[in-house]
């Protein structure tokens, strides 16, 4: 007989894991990513799906994944697809272009580029 799952009882229903792949470490910033979008902060998604608030933030900084029940209630309140939980290509590697670099250089003004110039020099070294 398969468990039943109470979804007022969900805040304890979490697992501490290790990240597997590359959607395991990228799934919680997604999940936040949503989130903002949706313009909720924690407490509010957590109210809505009847989880505690520390659930979301442990979700959310990776402390844990949550079970399917969880997902697919986060996805519902989020008004998306489980699936969207862990799409990435937004933010897959892009081939540097250095045209578009420059391009957002000739915007800035001095004292900018002198920070910029700043970090670029810290980072090539």
């Amino acid at each position: 007989m398969p468990i039943q799952h109470n979804l007022t009882n969900m805040s304890t229903r979490y697992a501490v894991y290790k990240p597997l792949n590359k959607a395991d470490y990228l799934a919680p910033s997604r999940i936040k990513e949503l989130r903002l979008n949706r313009g909720l902060n924690q407490a509010e998604l957590a109210e809505i799906i009847s989880v505690d608030a520390k659930h979301i933030s442990r979700i959310e900084t990776g402390q844990t994944f949550p079970y399917p029940e969880t997902l697919e209630a986060i996805a519902k309140a989020l008004e998306v697809q489980i699936k969207e939980l862990f799409e990435f290509e937004h933010i897959a590697e892009r081939p540097v272009n250095v045209q578009c670099i420059e391009d957002m250089l000739k915007g800035a003004g001095d004292e900018k580029l002198r920070l910029i110039y700043k970090v670029v020099k810290a980072i090539l070294r």
